[in-house]
């Protein structure tokens, strides 16, 4: 079976995994691969399409702006 070895791991991160575990009842072996797993699960994050996804949004949402008189229109919409 495969091995990793984790360098450089602050005692903070450590104490955090440790807790984690314990907290879901497994070693911190487990917690781990647990953790990898979940982030590495789907497809990986690239801003470039997110923030390509962003402008489509925003363009699709971008309207021209509202007149006074529109927006007293709409605030006597179903108003006597």
């Amino acid at each position: 079976m495969p091995a990793l070895t984790i360098k450089g791991m602050s005692p903070e991160l450590l104490d955090r995994l440790r807790r984690q575990a314990a907290a879901h009842r497994r070693s911190v072996n487990q917690e781990v691969l647990a953790c990898l797993e979940a982030q590495t699960r789907g497809e990986p994050f690239v801003l470039a399409d997110f923030l390509e996804r962003v402008r489509a949004r925003r363009a699709a949402m971008a309207a021209a702006p509202l007149t006074a008189a529109e927006i007293d229109a709409a605030k006597r919409t179903g108003r006597p």
